[in-house]
């Protein structure tokens, strides 16, 4: 009888044992879990503090009970593995040592705690990975007496936390030390976030490093000291600084791994060591763009990576071949997602892009309750090939992530989006989905028929060039330009704009338009190209866009007659 071990209960450890009997009815298969419990939602711990999930038993996916009966694993909970003998295939524990056939090493990762001053003698903190961690908050940083508590860390789980506490009526300070909150999206992403947590009543803090706790003589911690000497008063600290593997029992054996200490694996998620597989946040997988290991610690990977290996550790052959960075999270009402390489990346690794930015409507405009849709897709300016996007809004961000998502697996031309044949009804999506609008608006690029600016290149732009040196229009209505404007424009409105052909030409330099939105601006900048002024570019997202990015309004001046 086929003995298989599986190290590590949390979500790949599982997976692989589930899959590993449905596979092999007759392997003996024992999972060891260092805890107490098994398969719980790490994920969903934040929604918990809200009360958006209202039980903590709701976190619970699967118990060990469930495991034992239904699937006859041997669950051994409160059992932590302490040594692995690779070359006689031998697992130690805290109880007794184990032979097997084959191992599954699903160890996942543990908090990063940084050397905070008085950090090993504070008792009110926590970090938020595991049921104790979610005990002791619920515990403490909930109870009527913690008012305002501090996080550490504004990555996808800092910022679940932080908005978790606020809706749970906390007052929250959100600390980063990063220029901005959210880096694996580009700075206006990021800042769009920021904007929206602000709104909610979460101070946010980035470019601060917290170097100690101030505490009182029974280890409570009442202040967050930063670098900058200001301190925070606070309640309650939680950590959420990042993570790292947790794989030493292996490095041990000189298993081959990447600079964080995660496991390499091939397809069949076999490490560099015979007979042992591994899976979940203790492993690096390929990415499957550039060709190199990565890290993606989350959820969806750890479940396939699980059940590859559990299926490939009783004779099978499933590979799970990679991933590119697909992520969403909520930010209150809105939605932040992103997927396969970005600017940050391309210019790491100086691959060529050009960049399309639409922003549309998530559904028609006579249906109730529109809302808009920021789509930035960045692709390759020779092939067309997608390469990543970013995406913020309030209504169908998910869908349209995925779509774009799996166009970059199926290496699909940004002029391809156009011809997908998407789902259309009125409650939905307008007509022409955000997806498809960003496929035309990079085939008007493509074909030189329009060009854009970035809100980002723009702000280069005017701070760099003296206004008298180009001519920046502004062509919405009187009555939005009279609400704000930039620096220096002058309003021409789309439906007059013809009537200026003569100033504008007359006036000899390079023109910059805007909008609301980019539409307008973007049929403007073909009525300019049609009548022979050719230096002229729209900038994506027009004034939507800029006042998000926190570019500098004014009040304007004269409307031009």
């Amino acid at each position: 009888m086929e003995k298989i071990i599986i190290v590590g209960g949390l979500s790949a450890g599982p997976s692989a044992a589930a899959k590993a009997r449905r596979e092999n009815e007759n392997a003996e298969i024992i999972l060891f879990e260092k805890g107490e419990n098994i398969s719980y939602a790490t994920c969903g711990m934040p929604y918990a503090f809200s009360g958006v999930i209202e039980n903590r038993s709701n976190l619970i996916v699967v118990d060990a009970e469930l495991m034992k009966n239904r699937f006859n694993i041997d669950v051994k909970l409160n059992e932590e593995i302490i040594n692995i003998d690779t070359e006689n295939k031998i697992v130690y524990s805290t109880k007794g040592d184990y032979g097997y056939d084959k191992l599954v090493f699903a160890t996942g990762a543990k908090s990063i705690v940084p050397p905070i001053k008085n950090i090993n003698f504070a008792t009110n903190w926590s970090t938020c990975r595991s049921m104790v961690d979610f005990d002791k908050i619920t515990k403490e940083g909930l109870a009527s007496e913690s008012k305002h508590i501090t996080v550490i860390g504004a990555g996808l789980i800092g910022i679940e936390v932080a908005e978790n506490l606020r809706e749970a009526g906390k007052e929250v300070t959100l600390i980063e030390g990063a220029n901005q909150i959210l880096t694996m999206w580009q700075p206006k992403f990021g800042n769009f976030a920021e904007t929206v947590l602000k709104n909610e009543g979460i101070k946010v803090l980035t470019s601060s490093i917290v170097s100690e706790f101030e505490i009182d003589g029974n280890g409570k911690i009442k202040g967050v000291v930063l670098e900058s000497k200001k301190t925070i008063k606070t309640d309650f600290v939680i950590l959420s600084v990042g993570i790292k593997p947790n794989t030493e029992l292996l490095l041990r054996k000189g298993a081959k791994h990447i600079s964080n200490g995660a496991l390499i694996v091939n397809e069949r998620m076999e490490t560099s060591i015979k007979d042992v597989y591994a899976a979940g946040d203790n492993v690096s997988i390929k990415n499957l763009q550039t060709n190199e290991y990565d890290y993606f610690p989350l959820g969806t990977h750890s479940n396939k990576a699980g059940r590859a290996a559990g299926a490939n550790a009783v004779g099978k052959n499933i590979e799970f071949k990679g991933a590119y960075k697909t992520a969403i999270i909520k930010v209150f009402d809105y939605t932040l997602a992103r997927t396969g390489l970005n600017p940050k990346a391309l210019n790491e690794t100086n691959i060529p892009y050009k960049t399309v930015l639409s922003v549309a409507g998530s559904t028609p405009g006579y249906y109730p309750g529109q809302k808009d849709l920021i789509t930035e897709i960045y692709y390759n300016p020779e092939t067309g090939e997608i390469y990543g996007a970013e995406l913020f809004g309030e209504v169908g961000v998910d869908k349209r992530v995925d779509v774009l998502s799996t166009a970059i697996y199926a290496k699909l031309k940004i002029t391809d989006l156009s011809q997908l044949d998407l789902a259309y009804a009125p409650p939905f999506s307008p007509a022409k989905d955000p997806v498809v609008v960003s496929s035309f608006v990079a085939e008007n690029i493509l074909e030189n028929k329009a060009t854009q600016i970035s809100v980002e290149e723009l702000d280069a732009f005017m701070e760099k060039n003296n206004a008298e040196d180009y001519l920046l229009i502004d062509s919405r209505t009187v009555n939005e330009y009279e609400n704000g404007t930039l620096r220096n424009a002058v309003n021409l409105p789309l439906n007059e704009i013809r009537n200026h052909i003569d100033f504008i030409k007359n006036q000899n330099k390079p023109v910059v338009i805007f909008c609301q939105r980019g539409l307008r601006g973007y049929i403007a900048e073909l009525i300019l190209r049609h009548n022979g002024i050719e230096n002229v570019v729209n900038v994506a997202g027009g004034y939507k866009l800029w006042t998000m990015y926190g570019g500098e309004v004014v009040e304007p001046e004269a409307v031009f007659v």
